[in-house]
């Protein structure tokens, strides 16, 4: 279905095989199922293709990594479109702009994306992490700050926790 991206490809070899520490799911499981909520949403290829390419980029040392001489996953040697990359540093703004660590926000206090491609990346970014909270870190230190984050991003995002439920069910 998106075997064909350059993208998803980078990112696969990017993650070669890593999983996150406390739960062992694989890093490429994010964006296997925030593809597959971007398809729900009917959201464009474009998104879809930056969407692959956000963890590439969102965390500052990331961005720098990726632009430094000598990189082995390099921004300019990917093919894409200006268009690809503009949504996914679009995507590094906006994401970036409310993380958990920042204490709490309420909903209307969250800047969303002037494009809606960008927002539907983020829904689908937010519906998958929080799907995994759920399932492996509700006894987190954190837990209440975290499920609060998610639940803010989700309710300015316009989702209901209905959908995310039905979202969930789907990628469980």
């Amino acid at each position: 279905m998106h075997d064909g991206f350059p993208e998803r490809e980078t990112i696969e070899r990017f993650y070669a095989g890593r999983s996150a520490v406390r739960s062992g799911v694989p890093y490429m499981n994010h964006v296997v199922e925030g593809l597959r909520v971007l398809d729900w949403i009917d959201a464009s290829r474009d998104a879809k293709r930056a969407f692959c390419l956000h963890p590439l980029v969102q965390a500052d040392d990331d961005l720098r990594q990726r632009c430094t001489p000598g990189d082995p996953f390099p921004i300019d040697s990917l093919t894409l479109s200006s268009r690809v990359l503009a949504l996914a540093m679009e995507y590094r703004s906006v994401a970036n702009g409310y993380l958990s660590a920042h204490g709490p926000r309420t909903p209307d206090q969250i800047r969303l994306s002037p494009l809606p491609e960008v927002n539907a990346m983020l829904v689908a970014d937010k519906v998958q992490n929080y799907k995994d909270f759920l399932a492996h870190h509700e006894a987190h230190p954190r837990a209440a700050d975290l499920d609060a984050y998610f639940r803010a991003w989700l309710e300015r995002l316009g989702v209901t926790l209905e959908t995310f439920e039905a979202y969930r069910s789907r990628l469980s």
